[in-house]
């Protein structure tokens, strides 16, 4: 069995397929796609019938069960885009007067996570028009692939709002410095053999940390622990909004930071206002809250390149899942005073994710995910990876978007926003970033986290603070 998803019907789904159609996980992923206009219902079907979604065989499969219980893609006969497509005419909130379209988008969402599964009769995806809102959104199994494989799916059917000739841009970072990685090649044999040793017992430690926490290891309760049968719960959901300017300003602060290290110090900075706003004086300063992320192991590509996944199956280009997860903790800290360095959360942040970066704790969780289900099944896998989501306190991911505007069927996107069904968490973050912005959707347990749109603004405030200081240490330096 492959490493990604089959390219072609009549194959066995892979084990990351199975291990999301279990129905312990059952993910689907929500992607709403706000527009500048309001939306050609004729236009979209005329696009979905020329589109590569539709002559994406992972888009016109069903999903079947052989005599072994083993799930399998069936080429569908017919495609009926009429049971894929749901139109809502009328706003999907009335909860507020004026009708506030983020507000009603979100409480959509929110439902949908909870709400039942895609039927199996049908290829597992659907595309909800939100009329009164100027929305779409496509709900996409996961079985079908991950975010990175859906992303170039998607953008490859865009162009550019100003270039309807061109392809958009991903806005991705540098990729590794080859010539940083072998600059040891000098140095003396035994500094090699130090390094390679402690490169060895780092990745064990790494790797027993992600077992243990499949097994007993658990997280202090705090106000946004989730755990088992917190799936189930109804939901919130809240939008964090960012400039990616803001984001690149903090990150020359500090020497060699990235966009995602700030994210992640914006991330630690926040949760410890909000904690400390919710739970004054109660947790203990340094206090562990460890954070589950979902890592892409595909190399950095250029969309063409990304698009060709859809008809490749070499390795390191292929279309499915292909992702890990690795252990992220964070340290609650009481708020800084006035005289403090709100950049000292990126610096934490910085260090922390530089170690796993180097770790191979993203690959093991991959190839588990590989070994165990032919061996043990997909009922022990499947309980095994959900333990690490009960032992954990949040999940969370980043999705690369285009630099430009895009237009979608004629239409000018104005936002790209994702969330999912929900996971035994009470906090799960997703993370999209579009024409210079980043939106976090901020999915909550509203009974254990009532308030998603305050711990919004706290992830907000954090990275403004960051801007200042950041902004000080340039001007000291011009």
């Amino acid at each position: 069995m492959g490493s990604s998803d089959d390219d072609c019907a009549e194959q066995p789904l892979s084990p990351p397929g199975r291990l999301f159609l279990h129905p312990r996980w059952n993910l689907t992923i929500h992607c709403a796609i706000g527009f500048k206009n309001p939306i050609d219902i004729d236009a979209i079907k005329s696009r979905l019938k020329n589109s590569l979604l539709l002559s994406h065989p992972r888009f016109s499969s069903l999903v079947v069960r052989d005599s072994h219980g083993v799930e399998h893609w069936q080429k569908a006969t017919h495609i009926d885009l009429d049971r894929h497509i749901i139109i809502l005419p009328n706003p999907v909130s009335t909860a507020s007067q004026p009708v506030d379209h983020d507000t009603a988008v979100n409480d959509y969402l929110a439902d949908l996570s909870i709400s039942s599964g895609l039927s199996t009769d049908k290829p597992l995806w659907e595309l909800h028009l939100l009329m009164a809102h100027n929305c779409c959104v496509f709900r996409l199994h996961h079985a079908l692939g991950d975010g990175v494989s859906l992303m170039s799916l998607f953008l490859a059917d865009c162009r550019r709002a100003d270039d309807q000739e061109k392809f958009p841009t991903l806005a991705y970072g540098k990729k590794r410095d080859k010539k940083r990685v072998n600059s040891s090649s000098g140095k003396g044999w035994w500094v090699l053999l130090i390094g390679f040793l402690s490169m060895v017992c780092s990745n064990l430690v790494f790797v027993v940390e992600l077992v243990m926490r499949s097994l007993w290891v658990c997280d202090s309760k705090t106000e946004i622990s989730g755990g088992d049968g917190v799936e189930l719960w109804p939901r919130k959901l809240a939008t964090a909004r960012f400039r990616l300017q803001d984001m690149k300003l903090v990150k020359k602060a500090v020497p060699n930071a990235t966009i995602n290290d700030v994210l992640f110090g914006v991330l630690s900075s926040g949760l410890s206002r909000y904690l400390e706003q919710r739970t004054p004086n109660a947790l203990p300063e340094g206090l562990q809250i460890t954070g589950l992320a979902m890592v892409d192991l595909r190399e950095q590509l250029g969309l063409q390149e990304l698009s060709d996944m859809m008809k490749s199956n070499s390795p390191g280009l292929s279309w499915g899942n292909k992702f890990g997860m690795i252990l992220l903790p964070i340290y609650y800290h009481k708020t800084n005073g006035p005289d403090d360095d709100p950049l000292v959360y990126l610096k934490r942040a910085k260090v922390m994710i530089d170690r796993r970066k180097q770790s191979l704790q993203a690959h093991f969780s991959y190839k588990t995910i590989l070994s165990t289900m032919p061996y043990l099944g997909a009922k022990v896998t499947a309980w095994l990876n959900y333990k690490i989501l009960c032992n954990t306190s949040f999940s969370i991911s980043n999705i690369i978007g285009p630099e430009e505007e895009i237009t979608a069927a004629g239409n000018t996107v104005t936002y790209l926003r994702v969330n999912s069904t929900t996971l035994p968490h009470a906090l799960t973050m997703h993370m999209v970033s579009y024409a210079g912005r980043v939106d976090m959707q901020i999915l909550v347990a509203k009974d254990i986290i009532p308030d998603p749109a305050f711990l919004a603004k706290c992830f907000e405030e954090a990275l403004l603070d960051m801007k200042e200081a950041a902004s000080c240490i340039a001007t000291m330096s011009n």
